[in-house]
């Protein structure tokens, strides 16, 4: 069973998370673990700089918390088994890092369904997925 896992949320994309933090709650109970829920704030373009608010970006560390906080509470674990973090920069990379630097041995991540654009271009689950240390689950958007 996996004692650290790592769930990566785009909080951007209400509701892509769900059935990856559904997917990984059971296995931290299972095995006392520690669920991990990571938000990672983009980096604004240096040539945009000058158009945003002053608070840009503290705007967007305090949203990325709020949600954070409320998904912790809805994960039903108690808190000594789920915390939180926010990162800095490009999803894969600071997925990867993070993993790294609080030794996850799983990481369940939600992804959309592969399109053109992903296979010319690549996505961040296919990035984690190549170049991560651990055991990584990828849990697709259902369609109707």
């Amino acid at each position: 069973m996996f004692k650290t896992v790592l769930c990566p949320v785009d909080v951007n994309e209400a509701g892509l998370e769900t059935r990856a933090i559904a997917t990984a709650v059971p296995m931290v109970r299972a095995s006392g673990g520690k669920l991990t829920l990571l938000a990672v704030v983009l980096e604004s373009p240096v040539m945009a700089a000058e158009y945003l608010p002053p608070d840009f970006r503290e705007n967007q560390v305090r949203e990325a918390g709020e949600v954070l906080a409320r998904l912790a509470r809805e994960t039903g674990l108690p808190p000594d088994q789920v915390e939180t973090r926010i990162r800095h920069g490009r999803p894969y990379h600071e997925i990867l890092e993070e993993a790294r630097a609080i030794h996850v041995e799983l990481i369940v991540m939600a992804s959309h369904r592969p399109g053109l654009s992903t296979y010319l271009l690549g996505s961040n689950a296919t990035y984690v997925v190549r170049h991560a240390a651990c055991s990584v689950m990828v849990i697709r958007e259902q369609t109707a």
